[in-house]
This record gives C-alpha cells, sequence and structure tokens, in this order.
C-alpha cells in the first residue's frame, strides 16, 4: 500500500460518519486535501445535503438525501389570517419554537446577566465621524469585534442602525468604497445622523460547543442590540437594522426573533425556501427549519413593525428574483393587513442586481425612525 493510499485508509477508519452541509467549494477543497482528485462540478453539489461516510473496507460512499422540500416539507406553523391577538400569540409559539431550533432558549434567558466588558481597540476619525473598533463579550466564553461608528458631533440622543454584511464582507464592508453593492451605506447613514454598528457576523464555523450556526450568528447581533442600548449616544428606542444578501438574511432573522428592532431594511434576500435549495450555500437551513415555516412565515414575526425588502430586476435568473419576491411578499401581507398596517411592508424593486438601493434604504429608515 502506497503511503498516501495509507493515509487515505487511516482517515477513512478514523472518521466513520460525517456529517456535512458545506458549500460546494468548501466539499471540493477537502476531497482536494484528502485524495487530490476533484473532479466535480460546482453544479454537482449546490442545494444538497450529504452524508460522508468511511466503511472500515475504505471505500467511500457520498449520499445524497433528499432535501426536506423533496421529502415533502410540512411547514406546521404557517401563519394564516387571523385577529391580531391572535396574531401575536402565533408569533410569540413561532420564536419560542424557533429559538429551541436555534439553541439559544438558554442564552435569551440570561442575557441581561451577560456582562460586555467593552474595550475600545481603536479609534479612527474620519470625515464627519468617528470609527470605533469595540471588543465585546458575546457569551461568557466568547468576545466578538464590532465597528462603530458615531457622528462627530452629538447633541442628543440618535437613532441606531444594526448592519449585517453579506458572504465574504466584514465589518469594514459597509465603509469601503470598493465594496461598490454597499453603496457605503455605513458611511452615509453615519452622515445622516445615525449611530452605526457593523459587526463580523460569522460565515460557516460554529465556535461553541452545543450551539448552532445560525444561532450564533443571530445571538452576536441580538448583543449589538442590547450595546448599543447602553449607549448615551443611542435612543433605545429608535434601533433599527440593514442588510444585504446573507446580512439581508441576517436582518430578517434579528428583526423577527428581537421585538427592539423597530423598522427593517433586508436587501437582496426575500425569497422562498425552494429556490434557495438550488444554486446557494446551504448555510441557511438546519435541522426542523423546513418542517415549522419558510422565509414569509419569519418576515411575518416583525409585523407590525416598518419591513423594506429590496429586489432588483437585474437579479440572476437562479436569485433573488422580483417575481419570487412579489410572491413572498403576497404572503407577509396577510399578517399586515391582519394588524390594520400593510402599508408597513412594502418590495422596493430598484433597476439594480444584487445590491442595496442606497436612497430608499436612507429614506425608510429616516422616516421610520424620526422621533
Amino acid at each position: 500500500m502506497g503511503n498516501r493510499t495509507a493515509r487515505v485508509a487511516i482517515a477513512f477508519i478514523m472518521m466513520i460518519s460525517i456529517r456535512c452541509f458545506l458549500c460546494p467549494a468548501h466539499v471540493k477543497q477537502y476531497f482536494r486535501e484528502v485524495s487530490r482528485e476533484a473532479a466535480w462540478s460546482d453544479s454537482a453539489f449546490y442545494g444538497r445535503q450529504f452524508t460522508m461516510r468511511f466503511p472500515l473496507t475504505g471505500a467511500f460512499q457520498l449520499i445524497h438525501h433528499a432535501s426536506t422540500a423533496e421529502a415533502g416539507a410540512v411547514r406546521t406553523m404557517r401563519y394564516t389570517p387571523r385577529s391580531p391577538d391572535a396574531a401575536r400569540v402565533w408569533q410569540q409559539a413561532v420564536r419560542n419554537e424557533l429559538f429551541e431550533h436555534l439553541r439559544l432558549a438558554e442564552l435569551v434567558q440570561s442575557r441581561e446577566s451577560i456582562p460586555f466588558e467593552a474595550r475600545v481597540t481603536k479609534t479612527e476619525k474620519r470625515d464627519g465621524f468617528v470609527l470605533k473598533d469595540i471588543q465585546l463579550r458575546s457569551t461568557r466564553g466568547r468576545l466578538i469585534t464590532v465597528a462603530l461608528a458615531e457622528p462627530g458631533r452629538i447633541e442628543h440622543a440618535l437613532p441606531a442602525v444594526v448592519c449585517v454584511h453579506g458572504h465574504g464582507g466584514n465589518r469594514f464592508t459597509p465603509f469601503d468604497p470598493g465594496a461598490r453593492e454597499y453603496k457605503l451605506c455605513g458611511t452615509k447613514l453615519v452622515r445622516n445622523g445615525f449611530v452605526v454598528i457593523w459587526a463580523d457576523i460569522g460565515q460557516h464555523e460554529v465556535y461553541e460547543k452545543g450551539r448552532a450556526l445560525m444561532g450564533e450568528r443571530l445571538w452576536d447581533l441580538m448583543r449589538c442590540v442590547s450595546y448599543l442600548e447602553t449607549l448615551p449616544a443611542v435612543d433605545a428606542k429608535r434601533i433599527g437594522c440593514a442588510g444585504l444578501s446573507f446580512g439581508g438574511e441576517m436582518a430578517m432573522w434579528l428583526a423577527a426573533m428581537d421585538e427592539r428592532i423597530e423598522a427593517t431594511v433586508s436587501a437582496g434576500f426575500l425569497t422562498l425556501m425552494d429556490q434557495m435549495e438550488q444554486n446557494h450555500c446551504m448555510c441557511w437551513k438546519f435541522d426542523g427549519l423546513r418542517q415549522l415555516v419558510d422565509f414569509p412565515d419569519i418576515y411575518s414575526l416583525v409585523a407590525p413593525r416598518p419591513l423594506q425588502c429590496q429586489n432588483g430586476l437585474k437579479e440572476d435568473s437562479t436569485q433573488f428574483t422580483v417575481p419570487l419576491a412579489r410572491k413572498a411578499m403576497e404572503q407577509i401581507h396577510v399578517i399586515y393587513r391582519d394588524f390594520g398596517v400593510v402599508q408597513n411592508a412594502v418590495l422596493e424593486v430598484h433597476d439594480g442586481g444584487h445590491e442595496i438601493a442606497l436612497e430608499p434604504l436612507l429614506t425608510f429608515l429616516s422616516e421610520r425612525l424620526a422621533k
């Protein structure tokens, strides 16, 4: 047996069964490292769930599991028309279920007892505002770093926005002229009188044992909201959120699960879960999600608070297209109509592609977070 074959065989024996919910690039990279052979195309892996098995024989099996849609998703907690009081009961029941699946229930209950231990590690003066790097405690065992931007002159408490980057971004993306799809939205917001906080949100790594990927991402954003509430420069009753792509997804989650968010802009994400099963990173999905809800149900947890979703006419046909967004918004409007504020949920269709429509974002947040 050659050296390479021996190494592969040992790896197979040590790793009897591995569950894998990775992006195509991650799957391919794994096989490059183990066998130095990768003949599969990306399209062969998108929208699939696999189990990699390494039996004692050394034989390799890559087993495709049917997606939840293929197996017949139940969506047992789908929203249906009802009275406003019954709608609120539905919202709380769904949040409770989702917090359990996200493995956040105990953190939510104990969040007031977790100190921030905030430490400013860097301060940079820019044109019209101050940008700080701040280290915060997210959980008792984990620290996160956020970027906080405040206007250079503050005379009274200001509205604030929790912003979220997309895949491949970081906390400085909204201040980077090179990130064209973001339109310098962080800079524009702070120059329009907002305090802006932007965290590095985990991409595909779970940092603490026993946590869930989506749960950790959401919790870090909820900690940003809690931190904003402690700042003298921030009016705690006027906190919103905004994000693009994966950031639009996380803006949806934050507003849905944290009622302290008063207004939300979710850009480049509104769609249905069936569409996300193909040609997308599967990091949006976790056990039990599709059995409970679809994306319109999660957005429905935001009601009756103001919600703006943005989708571009030039989105790729496999991505977040306007027809799918309109279909999803029709379902979201059901609960807003039940609350008597259907005008609070809007779909902003713009002429661009996968990008932020800056002026509608600024106008929406300025109007909805005004005193």
